[in-house]
């Protein structure tokens, strides 16, 4: 395993060292969560000399519940217990990306189906912006309602897609 080491100058005061290789601890992180039958959406590595924070965000086609995020939790300590002594004093923070991430892989989409989305997408190489309501999921294909018109999307030209939320 190779640790990289940081050097890093803080505004005032002495230098801090940071040993944590942020790039296997994500794929290994990644790893875990996908053979647990959840989907990895992104890792977030933050705080400070006195203890790391980090932020695990995953999702599946159906939700995420707490005991869903107990489990990823409980694993990914026992990788960090048995594998990264440098990594002792920590916050492990398990959960689904909340409404303000855009969503990453096309199963996020299915539990969305009737909802509304603020959408970019690109389409005759242009990035189109509108805001507008998912009616099915196609394969590799979207179709969403925008008004009175109905346009399919590829997935792969989706840039990005929030799911608004309605009271």
């Amino acid at each position: 395993m190779l640790n990289l080491i940081f050097l890093i100058r803080p505004l005032e005061g002495d230098f801090c060292f940071m040993s944590i290789n942020k790039k296997y601890i994500e794929s290994e992180i990644q790893k875990i969560v996908e053979s647990l039958g959840f989907l990895f959406i992104e890792l977030v590595i933050r705080g400070d000399k006195r203890q790391d924070i980090f932020e695990v965000f995953v999702d599946n086609e159906i939700g995420i519940t707490a005991e869903d995020c107990a489990e990823i939790s409980r694993v990914i300590h026992e990788f960090f217990d048995l594998t990264q002594e440098e990594i002792s004093n920590y916050r492990l923070d398990v959960s689904s990306p909340g409404v303000g991430r855009s969503l990453k892989y096309i199963q996020q989409y299915k539990k969305h189906k009737g909802r509304k989305f603020q959408l970019k997408y690109e389409i005759d190489n242009k990035v189109k912006k509108q805001n507008g309501t998912l009616l099915e999921v196609q394969d590799n294909k979207l179709l969403f309602q925008f008004g009175k018109e109905e346009i399919l999307i590829p997935f792969e030209k989706i840039k990005e897609a929030k799911v608004q939320i309605s009271f």
